[in-house]
């Protein structure tokens, strides 16, 4: 059996040791801005591990390959028969449809010798305004960087159009005056950094912005108000995805009442981001049944590990654990993540008792480098930011463990360079 030779990306992910990063000045950077805007904290202590400085390099190929299944998700999403189905059991808000899209759709991805593999979707993806900003303190470590990297400037323009479009959907002309960057306790969570720089390139572009938990809104006289302020558009960071907590009831009754533009929205989870989801993607049998072209069902089947249901024979799934990841429906962020083969059989049943799906273990693609304390070999996933179907920002996670962390030293967030002509590195 012949043996593929390695990749341009593979060769440069097991042997870069290139830092391209300055995390020096990056830390400094941000601090600065975050500082002026309200941070307390210094972002080097209290978020070590956020930025990697080494890039992480995928084949154009590859990249194409994650735009034609995020093509393909968009294709079944956009079918009649697809949408019944998912919406008959998601909540009733679930199916209020107000023609938005939803910004920042985060496509997760393993990519290995194989080619990618779509291991799931987020809405209201973290990160994006954190890799923007790293942008600024990027070093060209060789020529061929110069092609490789779009410019900060671009990218802020590119995501200010993108609610600027979100608005023109649900609102047609009208200017959009006020957004507000919802979260609960958001000066509490992990990405709040990000928050402040959200609110930064709003109120740059002449848009008056809020960080603001839901418990601080309230509706007056047919308005989302904040303080005396009327709040156009949500940018929607809460995770309690179809607002069922009380806390988030004026952010529910305002997303009914056609208060304000809300993005993304809970339909856009109930279509996109419920792990069940991934059952029917990577089903060729229930694509078939909905209609979806043998075309569309071949790159899913290409692009999209087996997925199924957590139910069924306890003992069963018990023997073939090794070969599954098990997520829950609902989960975020890795959380109550489990791969199988680490799984004790007090966990597992507790999985069993809980609403779960089982995915087709894929391994990440792997990073290595030489430090001055020794060789260090970091898991990566490929997070691509989409907004209506395309690729805005690509953007990878190194880490060490089960799952994306944030914890493992020389790990993060890093930059994606996308090899075009090999013959350049």
């Amino acid at each position: 059996m012949s043996v593929r030779a390695p990749s341009p990306a593979e060769v440069l992910n097991r042997s870069c040791d290139c830092d391209v990063v300055d995390l020096h000045e990056l830390r400094r950077g941000l601090e600065g801005r975050l500082v002026d805007d309200g941070a307390t904290t210094p972002i080097l202590q209290s978020h070590p591990h956020l930025f990697a400085g080494s890039p992480v390099f995928v084949d154009r190929a590859d990249v194409q390959a994650m735009q034609a299944v995020i093509d393909a998700v968009e294709h079944v999403v956009r079918t009649r028969g697809y949408q019944d189905s998912v919406l008959s059991s998601a909540p009733d808000i679930a199916r209020i449809d107000r023609a938005t899209s939803g910004v920042f759709m985060g496509f997760d991805f393993h990519v290995d010798a194989s080619g990618p593999k779509l291991i799931e979707i987020n809405t209201n993806a973290g990160g994006a305004f954190l890799n923007v900003a790293a942008r600024a303190a990027h070093r060209a470590c060789c020529d061929a960087i110069d092609d490789v990297q779009p410019a900060e400037a671009q990218l802020e323009h590119d995501i200010v159009s993108m609610f600027e479009a979100e608005w023109r959907l649900a609102r047609g002309d009208r200017p959009l005056r006020t957004i507000a960057i919802v979260d609960g306790n958001p000066s509490g969570q992990y990405l709040y950094p990000e928050f402040l720089l959200a609110r930064q390139l709003f109120e740059s572009r002449g848009t008056r912005s809020f960080i603001v938990d839901p418990v601080q809104l309230r509706i007056e006289d047919e308005a989302l108000l904040f303080g005396d302020e009327r709040i156009d558009l949500v940018y929607n960071r809460v995770t309690d995805f179809y607002f069922e907590s009380p806390q988030n009831l004026v952010l529910r009754q305002a997303h009914e009442r056609d208060l304000a533009v809300v993005t993304p929205s809970p339909r856009a989870h109930a279509l996109y981001a419920d792990k069940r989801n991934l059952a029917i993607f990577s089903d060729a049998a229930k694509l078939e049944a909905l209609g979806i072209p043998r075309g569309i069902i071949d790159v899913l089947a290409a692009g999209v590990p087996t997925t199924r249901h957590a139910v069924g024979c306890e003992e069963t799934w018990w023997r073939e654990r090794k070969d599954w990841f098990f997520k829950p429906n609902g989960g975020f962020g890795s959380r109550g993540a489990y791969r199988g083969d680490k799984l004790t059989r007090r966990v597992f049943a507790q999985v069993m008792n809980g609403d779960y799906v089982a995915q087709k273990l894929v391994p990440p693609g792997e990073r290595s480098r030489t430090t001055e304390s020794g060789r260090q070999e970091f898991k990566v996933d490929v997070r691509c930011y989409v907004y209506a179907a395309r690729i805005q920002l690509m953007a990878a996670r190194l880490y060490q463990g089960q799952t994306t962390n944030f914890r493992t030293a020389g790990g993060g967030f890093a930059p994606i360079y996308v090899i075009d002509n090999p013959e350049k590195w």
